[in-house]
Parts: structure tokens; C-alpha cells; sequence
């Protein structure tokens, strides 16, 4: 789940959904994973973020400034995990799947959704 430029937390066929609750979180990875059952569903804690993903942006930047949104991305989440979101990355490989998860999403508040395609980060 990292890219091939840059080494940056980059995993294409999936999205990444920050909620502001971890209680939210795990609810809607419960329904997801069941109403859902062809896709993985895993629930990032924010210490894993920030101890599994933070650290990929340290060299984004080196040698030359990225040209991709993939670095700012990640500090986003990195904020938000400071702040006690928490995540769901979800495998969303085509669009159906990405609308199918985000009408289950949007049942509770959430901070940022990105779906990450081949060269595409999607903001949902």
C-alpha cells in the first residue's frame, strides 16, 4: 500500500474514511462488512496511523518536491489522528463500490474520504 515514487502511503483499489468518533468507526465497519461481504474492511486506530502512515511522508519531499497530493494527503490524516479519529480503509476497486460504501458513511459525520485510484486520489 505504498507508492512507487515517493515510498508515501498510496493504497490504490481502496478508500480511507476519517471519523471524528471511534464509536462511528467501528459501527459503520460493522455494517460495511456486512453489507459489504466482497470487501476488506479494516479499522485504523489513530495510533496506527500515525505510527504506520505518518512515517511514510518523511521522505516524500526528498529529492524533489512531490508533484502528487499523496503527501498532503497523509498529513491531513495525520492531523486528524492527533485529534482521535480514527479510520476505515475499505477496498473499493470501481466506482459502484465507492458510492455503495459512502451511502453507508454518510449515515454518521465523518472528517475526510478519499478513494485512491491508479494515479487518482478521489476526494468522496
Amino acid at each position: 500500500m505504498i507508492s512507487t515514487i515517493g515510498h508515501t502511503f498510496y493504497p490504490t483499489g481502496y478508500s480511507l474514511v476519517m471519523f471524528p468518533d471511534g464509536a462511528d468507526a467501528n459501527a459503520t465497519g460493522d455494517r460495511l462488512s456486512s453489507e459489504m461481504p466482497d470487501s476488506n474492511v479494516f479499522l485504523l486506530e489513530p495510533a496506527t496511523i500515525l505510527h504506520q502512515i505518518t512515517p511514510t511522508v518523511a521522505d516524500a519531499d526528498n529529492p524533489l518536491p512531490s508533484a502528487g497530493t499523496e503527501g498532503a494527503t497523509v498529513r491531513a490524516y495525520t492531523k486528524l489522528a492527533l485529534d482521535g479519529h480514527h479510520g476505515l480503509l475499505v477496498e473499493t476497486p470501481d466506482a459502484e463500490s465507492a458510492e455503495r460504501m459512502m451511502e453507508i458513511v454518510r449515515q454518521v459525520p465523518y472528517s475526510m474520504a478519499q478513494r485512491y485510484r491508479a494515479l487518482v486520489i478521489e476526494d468522496l
